[in-house]
């Protein structure tokens, strides 16, 4: 069955919108938009009139490429809103084997011993490593027979305030909101491979105004910070420096932007508040500036790093994201950087359809929104409209699993409300916690029928039918 979603990164210099169709977990890009991020300053919103006017011509672009109209859209929430918090949850397993129940029951458990404060609300709840017993570091508790089961979560949350003012913008464009990631992870989400995530991984994305940093541990992300600085600080840096306009001081970033190499050859600048006249610069001065704003950047974000005491779990590196990643040399940077590490410009993952300006790492959130909401998500998570995710889905009529579905209540046609009772692995062992087994039928659950068959009228009805 297909569906048709909508993914909206609202980033400080750019806001991207892409309609896609969803089948079987392939996701199928029909059409984007992009305009100019305007009320929005180091990825918070500023003016909700202006920046809802930038995400609905970002829309408008959308739906005429893709012909379709959409009235809902998972969109990102920068990292400059997030904080984080962690917190431990522990149950008993009634019936010793762990099914989506468990885990979903564990995971709110780790969610309501938290203390989060009351002027916020939760985005994500990430479990990030699993106890069965005794045993820990469990990759994925699904299955397993156990009588007690712990779970370590990352909280991610935002102010209240923070988010009503997103969700204003985004419903003033004319669409609800059905979703909200965290843009350092769907960043993660869109460049992070298997084998980066089991052997941990810090991922930077470089934007336009906004640096963020999470890293991934174990299963999930452990870790997520912010920095107030992006490419657009290099292009004020060279306005001040280079005494030209803001434009020009851009187009000399991007023609000439160099980490490597520097040149003394010289190039003819206009000045500002002087249209006749010119200056010349030379492309010293230009690599200068520009590598001093990068190793600044990049600094800032090794201190983050070391700060989060995670750094020794890090054993896949870091991968750079985002549009800063376009200066030439600047992998060879980090790597003096952050010494003793490997690092990698990563792309986002190349999905159908993906017109080729998309195929840059500067978005790489917009397209992480999309691998997240087709199920590359963390393999379970409460997400902020406090559902269980989880891809499981595969197993619940499988007969074959220790526990095959969730203890769950359904509807009788008479009103009455029954449990589903999970089946056990071993039908005919005795549960000696419980005398009453599994597969016990309750009587008191059934209709009466011997109460139906005394009935005067009944008793008469039955008589006739022996008769004829």
């Amino acid at each position: 069955m297909s569906e048709t979603i909508l993914a909206i990164d609202i980033g400080s210099t750019k806001i991207c919108a892409i309609i896609a169709e969803i089948e079987d977990g392939k996701v199928q890009v029909l059409g984007h938009g992009i305009s100019k991020s305007q009320g929005i300053k180091k990825g918070v919103i500023t003016n909700i009139e202006l920046a809802s006017k930038s995400i609905k011509k970002a829309l408008a672009d959308a739906k005429r490429i893709a012909g379709c109209n959409m009235g809902s859209a998972i969109v990102s929430i920068s990292n400059a809103y997030a904080k984080s918090l962690n917190s431990t949850g522990v149950v008993n397993i009634p019936h010793k084997d762990i099914s989506i129940k468990e885990i979903n029951r564990v995971i709110q458990t780790a969610l309501y011993n938290a203390s989060v404060p009351n002027e916020y609300d939760v985005i994500h709840v990430l479990p990030y490593n699993f106890r069965v017993d005794d045993q820990d570091f469990i990759e994925d508790p699904f299955g397993m027979n156990a009588s007690r089961m712990e779970v370590d979560v990352n909280i991610i949350m935002t102010q209240k305030s923070n988010l009503s003012n997103l969700k204003k913008a985004v419903r003033s464009a004319g669409v609800d909101i059905d979703g909200i990631v965290l843009s350092g992870y769907a960043s993660a989400i869109a460049t992070m491979d298997m084998d980066e995530k089991e052997l941990g991984i810090a991922v930077i994305d470089l934007g336009g105004q906004t640096s963020n940093l999470v890293i991934h541990t174990g299963n999930s992300i452990r870790y997520n910070n912010f920095l107030g600085v992006g490419s657009n600080h290099i292009t004020n840096d060279l306005s001040m420096a280079l005494h030209t306009p803001l434009q020009i001081a851009e187009n000399v970033k991007i023609q000439y932007g160099n980490l490597i190499e520097s040149s003394n050859e010289i190039i003819e600048l206009p000045i500002i508040g002087d249209e006749e006249n010119r200056n010349g610069v030379s492309l010293e001065i230009v690599h200068s500036v520009i590598f001093s704003r990068v190793e600044e950047t990049l600094m800032i974000l090794a201190k983050m790093l070391e700060k989060s005491a995670l750094k020794e779990q890090i054993s896949a590196g870091i991968i750079l994201t985002g549009g800063m990643t376009k200066l030439k040399g600047i992998r060879e940077l980090a790597q003096a950087i952050f010494t003793g590490m490997a690092v990698r410009v990563a792309y986002p993952k190349n999905i159908d359809g993906l017109f080729e300006e998309l195929k840059d790492p500067a978005y790489s959130t917009v397209v992480g929104l999309l691998l997240y909401k087709a199920g590359k998500h963390t393999q379970y998570e409460i997400n902020f409209q406090q559902e269980m995710l989880h891809s499981k889905t595969g197993h619940e009529d499988n007969l074959g699993d220790i526990k095959i579905t969730n203890t769950a209540v359904s509807q009788a046609s008479d009103g009455r409300t029954y449990k589903n009772k999970p089946i056990s692995k071993y039908p005919n062992q005795k549960n000696t916690e419980n005398t009453q087994s599994e597969d016990t039928i309750i009587f008191e659950d059934l209709p009466d029928v011997n109460k139906e068959k005394g009935h005067p009228f009944r008793k008469l009805t039955n008589w006739a039918k022996q008769l004829f």
